[in-house]
């Protein structure tokens, strides 16, 4: 039976005298080898380093396990440490390296880990990413409190514990509970990519293995420019390829035009043919246009259509549309013969004709309009989205105000630009 205090820190056990149940000098704790335990990591050996050799010792011999004594038991003494692919050590895996802190959107570094019993398991409960762990570490947290009391201050605790912890090491996958990834998944895009932003080429790997294509697609549209085409350069492209797919056209034509032409057309040769086509048309408009800022993806609804059937296609497509503030109404011929906004559907009696309550006579721009006529048309009448119309005056995508905006806010405070440090 393993007798282990309910909580300590790694700190305070890491080259600690290991000793059989007869008192005889083993050598000292050099590493925990981990595997996924039920709810938390839990310790599978310790590692004993001694003048001569590492051995390896199965948790279930461990007697005693403390700050104060490590002890074994059993008869057949440790066997020889032989290194095994993939396994994940404390030490050496996880102490020091960064993390993400799901809850504070980060990346941190790790200077301590909480260890704990459960159900008889050694376990990590959380990791120490704060000043004390450093303190501890180093043996200087007594002094450290001593001199925070003086300034009238007080030494906090800054620690996470395990199932909101991200780690960035692909062999350390394995370890993270469901509750981080599904954390993850449900991140801002904007505070996925400022967390790329912070990391190596190899970590961005893993973080984006660990989402869904769709958030993926996001977070890779939120960095600045250079570095998603960086980014999408070192994906297997069959991973490029689907994560451009489910971006928004407008989004993935963005994340094309900034690769080498070879590339590009490589990533569109992968994808479904229909969705290349949208995201090649786009490309061949100039950036800065209504064309280039462009979706090609909005919502339509035909003229002969009464508001509770209009409704019921709305949620059918919503989905597969980034905005759905405003349904457009549109002839079999693709001309645009009016709007409705979603809270005109929804306040209306259902058997009234769409053509009832539509707009006529709506704001719109054409494919090669310059971003200052757009932003002051959806300015001046306070618009969400405005159409774009093609040179035969056919509704082909829309602007919508954030698209807009972001060219024109200061660099500061645009969401969607980072940098790689």
């Amino acid at each position: 039976m393993n007798e282990v205090v309910s909580e300590l820190y790694l700190s305070a056990v890491l080259d600690n005298t290991v000793i059989s149940d007869q008192g005889q000098q083993i050598g000292k704790l050099w590493d925990l080898v981990m595997t996924a335990g039920e709810v938390f990591p839990e310790v599978s050996h310790l590692l004993v380093k001694s003048q001569t050799s590492t051995m390896a010792i199965p948790w279930k011999e461990i007697s005693l396990f403390n700050p104060f004594v490590i002890s074994i038991q059993g008869e057949s003494g440790p066997l020889p440490y032989e290194p095994r692919e993939g396994e994940i050590l404390v030490r050496r895996d996880i102490l020091d390296k960064q993390i993400v802190d799901i809850n504070g959107a980060k990346v941190v570094r790790v200077n301590d880990l909480k260890l704990g019993n459960q159900k008889n398991f050694l376990c990590i409960f959380a990791v120490d990413i704060g000043f004390r762990g450093l303190l501890r570490r180093l043996g200087y947290e007594k002094l450290g409190e001593k001199i925070a009391r003086g300034l009238n201050k007080e030494l906090s605790h800054q620690e996470i514990s395990w199932e909101y912890v991200q780690p960035l090491e692909p062999n350390l996958s394995r370890l993270t509970l469901t509750m981080a990834q599904e954390q993850m998944a449900d991140m801002h895009p904007a505070d996925i990519a400022g967390i790329i932003s912070q990391i190596s080429p190899k970590q961005i790997q893993t973080v984006l293995t660990s989402l869904d294509t769709e958030t993926a697609g996001e977070a890779i549209h939120e960095l600045d420019p250079e570095l998603r085409s960086r980014v999408i350069t070192q994906l297997d492209s069959e991973q490029a390829s689907d994560i451009l797919e489910e971006m928004d056209p407008d989004e993935a034509a963005d994340v094309l035009g900034d690769l080498p032409e070879e590339k590009a057309q490589e990533l569109l040769g992968l994808m479904d043919e229909e969705e290349a086509g949208d995201i090649q048309e786009l490309m061949e408009h100039e950036d800065d246009t209504a064309g280039g800022l462009m979706n090609s993806e909005f919502l339509t609804i035909a003229p002969d259509l009464v508001v509770g059937d209009a409704l019921s296609q709305t949620k059918l497509l919503a989905a597969d549309v980034e905005t759905v503030y405003y349904a457009y109404v549109v002839d079999s011929d693709e001309n645009l013969l009016g709007v409705v906004s979603l809270k005109e559907l929804l306040i209306t009696p259902p058997e009234t004709p769409v053509t009832e309550i539509m707009t006529i006579n709506l704001k719109t721009v054409k494919v090669d309009a310059e971003p200052e006529e757009i932003l002051e048309l959806i300015a001046k009448y306070n618009l969400i989205a405005i159409p774009v119309l093609d040179e035969s005056e056919k509704i082909a995508g829309i602007v919508t105000v954030d698209d807009i905006l972001e060219l024109f806010l200061p660099y500061a405070l645009r969401r969607r630009r980072y940098r790689h440090h």
